[in-house]
């Protein structure tokens, strides 16, 4: 399957190139400020070049003993939606003017490494869509929908399924400067930007032939742009955090190939819901602990201090091997894994972590 998906992305690829060649130029819209709509903004936007949904949690087997060490699960889907600007003047119904992927994971501890599944799809023909009114997303039996105030997502995978409800326990929370995050020195490298944390996720998980019963804790992004990253960034390294107390944080750092910091930023929702905004010199991940790939040799560093103003929390991984390889749809290799906040030792939160360039530099 995975052969055939790279067969049918490669053809897409092709077809990007023939369009581009035969079309008029695409101007896409810029980030500006305005203030998002909601529920409209929870839809998707398509004259933008990229958009993606994600959602992200630890969850709890409560089928298993209360203390096997492998009670803990992480979870990760997400769906892209991405406009090539090719074809667009076409009549065909095949012209792939809207491009959707998805990817799902499992962070198995039972088996060390990650479970993970991806699609691929052309929008259109009633198996592929995203709606513009809400949150609908979906390609064949993978979906991720909001129902009123509910997230829910069906993936049936290769050698895993899930079908998980998220239903949220806090306020949304506008990332950068009331939903409009500046990812670089050029006010155009932005995005639209909100997350949904401390959702309380439920449902089950199916691993080798068996359900299980699960719940946990959650965190979906959604962001959408234009425009591609800085020339000079490589990467970056990304974290949405869910504290044990209801605080939430997400913090983010856009490295160049030094490694040094192109851009960064952040916010802090504390207990109380007073809401911090950190600027590109207040955020800083700091490398605690590296492992190697053994099947591509990438080295990441899966543990991490990570500094936003005063607050500084150490992220320790569930496991190391949390390596998402998505060739076969997005083309980007990269370390998505589940991970523990720690302060002076003591967990105070969980959430994931995101890893990006590490092995040559991030083309989107």
């Amino acid at each position: 399957m995975t052969s055939r998906r790279a067969v049918i992305a490669g053809a897409l690829v092709a077809a990007f190139a023939g369009g581009r060649a035969a079309g008029a130029q695409v101007v896409y819209p810029a980030v500006t400020p305005r203030p998002l709509v909601f529920p409209r903004d929870h839809g998707s936007h398509p004259d933008f070049r990229t958009e993606w949904w994600y959602v992200t949690g630890w969850l709890r087997d409560e089928t298993a003993p209360a203390n096997a060490a492998e009670r803990d699960l992480g979870v990760q889907v997400t769906f892209f939606r991405h406009r090539p600007g090719v074809a667009e003047d076409s009549g065909s119904r095949f012209a792939p003017r809207q491009l959707l992927f998805a990817h799902a994971a499992i962070a198995d501890p039972a088996l060390g490494r990650l479970r993970h599944d991806q699609r691929v799809a052309r929008e259109g023909f009633g198996l592929a869509q995203a709606s513009e009114g809400d949150t609908d997303v979906v390609i064949g039996d993978w979906s991720l929908r909001r129902r009123g105030e509910t997230y829910s997502a069906q993936i049936v995978a290769r050698d895993f399924a899930f079908a998980l409800a998220f239903e949220p326990r806090a306020p949304l929370l506008l990332q950068g400067d009331a939903g409009r995050s500046r990812k670089g020195l050029d006010p155009g490298q932005a995005s639209y930007y909100y997350s949904r944390p401390q959702l309380a996720a439920s449902g089950t998980v199916t691993l080798d032939g068996r359900a299980r019963q699960v719940a946990g804790r959650a965190w979906l992004d959604h962001e959408w742009a234009s425009e591609f990253l800085a020339p000079a960034a490589r990467g970056w390294d990304w974290t949405g955090l869910n504290f044990d107390d209801g605080a939430a944080l997400m913090a983010f750092v856009i490295r160049d190939e030094a490694g040094g910091a192109t851009w960064a930023g952040g916010a802090w929702r504390d207990a109380a819901g007073r809401v911090t905004t950190f600027g590109r010199d207040e955020v800083r991940f700091v490398p605690q602990r590296e492992w190697r790939s053994p099947r591509t040799a990438i080295v990441y560093p899966v543990a991490m201090r990570v500094t936003a103003g005063a607050l500084g929390v150490d992220l320790v991984p569930l496991f190391a091997d949390q390596e998402l390889d998505s060739r076969a749809s997005v083309g980007a290799i990269y370390w998505e894994g589940a991970v523990r906040a720690l302060r002076d030792g003591e967990e105070v939160g969980r959430g994931y972590l995101e890893l990006t360039g590490y092995g040559g530099r991030l083309r989107i």
